[in-house]
């Protein structure tokens, strides 16, 4: 204070620099605990089969942790800002579902399944490594736009050239190797959806007609868009590919509405959806007989025939009841030729219980959350659309696959995310965990890191 009796005003002090907690030791601990578990779920079922530990058990479980460990050393090296959630997630699904798809192998010991999917999830964890290492920002993805949407469109449209499996046309099959294009497809659309809408996000939020629900842009903005959701669902519609029809909708509902911010589209999607499934459900004879087994699960029971898929899948579910027969107990094999791809989550119910398949279900919903955290964190429109984008795409896809088996809507065929027997199923989710953790690791980096804790 001055002689004036005028207090003299000083400078505050430089705020501390705050640094962001990197918790990558909180990744390891849980990669471990997703291990072990994997590890002890694989040696139960050897208990309840054959009353031994299986001769396998020391390999799988060095398998998996000498892949989680990788995993976790690109993380730390490329991404050491990630979410830690996303792939110790990943690691249990993948191991939970290597070990139902092991313990159905026994049933069925002339189809063993289990040794390829190993296969297929070596190279999905190779992929995620890929990913992690070579792109070191998100944002490059917007320069590959147009390429995106062209080899996914190209993907799409292959397998039409394929003779169909169990009626649908969405395989390539060489010299007894198969994949599934579509399910790679899925991942190129999203990134073209993310980086178109976030580049016209000004025409599409002030441009064009509208009223008091639904804001519509200009067809000079909205038409590209739109032409590319039409033909790729035409596509699967010709293919037979209903579910993935279904997951392509709503991804392109989704993303319109988190680029517009208009509760319409949700309106009008579901409008759309309803009619195009009336549609159909009438005119498709493959699909009607999916509507009519939802409508009537049991009448093949009633009418002395013996149950079809699904009804043994809910016969699977209700004798799991709450804590579930116990891994190797069960009798979900009787389902059939699907147990192991669309119907495995009714294996999970039956000797899980509804516990085991709600701590499943919470796994999933985890990693959805941990997405769209992410993406409410990033400042670039495009890493905003493409988290929420990614992370709706397995969303959509549980929620349809789950439904299916529980009777809530009609079967669709596809595959459950990590559980499920496919080779391109496991290598695109892979791929789709290790976009989320590249996006956490740059939400985090720009500052926002209440947001993705």
């Amino acid at each position: 204070m001055s002689k004036a009796g005028i207090t003299l005003a000083t400078a505050d002090p430089p705020a501390p620099t705050v640094r962001l907690p990197r918790r990558r030791g909180v990744e390891l601990a849980l990669i471990v605990l997703a291990v072990l578990l994997s590890v002890y779920g694989y040696c139960a079922v050897g208990l309840a089969r054959n009353g031994t530990v299986p001769p396998g058990a020391a390999g799988y479980g060095a398998g998996l942790g000498v892949l989680a460990l990788m995993a976790h050393l690109a993380v730390r090296w490329r991404a050491p800002h990630a979410d830690p959630l996303p792939l110790p997630i990943g690691v249990l699904l993948n191991g939970l579902g290597l070990v139902l798809i092991y313990r159905l192998d026994l049933e069925a010991p002339g189809d063993p399944a289990a040794p390829a999917q190993l296969v297929w999830s070596t190279l999905g964890v190779a992929l995620f490594i890929g990913v992690v290492l070579v792109l070191r920002d998100h944002r490059v993805l917007q320069r590959y736009t147009y390429l995106c949407v062209t080899a996914a469109l190209v993907l799409l449209t292959v397998p039409i050239l394929f003779p169909a499996v169990n009626g649908a046309r969405i395989w390539i099959r060489v010299a007894g190797f198969s994949i599934q294009p579509g399910e790679f497809a899925k991942v190129l659309l999203a990134v073209f959806f993310a980086a178109y809408l976030a580049a016209n996000r000004g025409a599409l939020a002030y441009a064009g007609r509208r009223d008091r629900w639904l804001h519509l842009p200009t067809g000079r903005v909205l038409g590209p868009i739109v032409a590319v959701w039409l033909v790729s669902v035409g596509v699967l519609v010709l293919e037979r590919d209903l579910g993935t029809s279904l997951l392509f909708f709503g991804l392109f509902v989704v993303m319109l509405y988190v680029a517009t911010g208009r509760t319409g589209w949700i309106t009008l999607g579901l409008l759309l959806a309803s009619l195009g499934a009336v549609a159909v459900g009438r005119l498709e004879p493959h699909v009607h007989g999916r509507i009519e087994t939802w409508l009537h699960p049991f009448a093949s029971v009633e009418a002395g025939e013996g149950p079809n898929q699904l009804a043994q899948s809910l016969f699977a579910f209700a004798e799991g009841g709450v804590l579930g027969t116990g891994l190797g107990l069960g009798h979900s094999v009787l389902i059939g030729f699907a147990v192991k791809s669309d119907f495995i989550l009714a294996t999970a119910g039956e000797e899980l219980g509804l516990a085991g398949l709600s701590a499943i279900i919470l796994l999933y919903g985890l990693l959805v959350e941990r997405g769209y955290r992410a993406g409410l964190a990033l400042r670039d429109p495009f890493g905003r659309l493409l988290a929420v984008g990614l992370a709706s795409l397995v969303a959509l896809q549980v929620f349809v696959i789950a439904g299916g088996v529980t009777g809530l809507i009609p079967l669709t065929g596809m595959a459950m995310p990590f559980l499920a027997q496919g080779g391109s199923s496991v290598v695109t989710n892979w791929a789709i965990v290790a976009l989320l953790v590249r996006l956490s690791d740059c939400a985090r980096r720009q500052g926002d890191a209440g947001a993705v804790r």
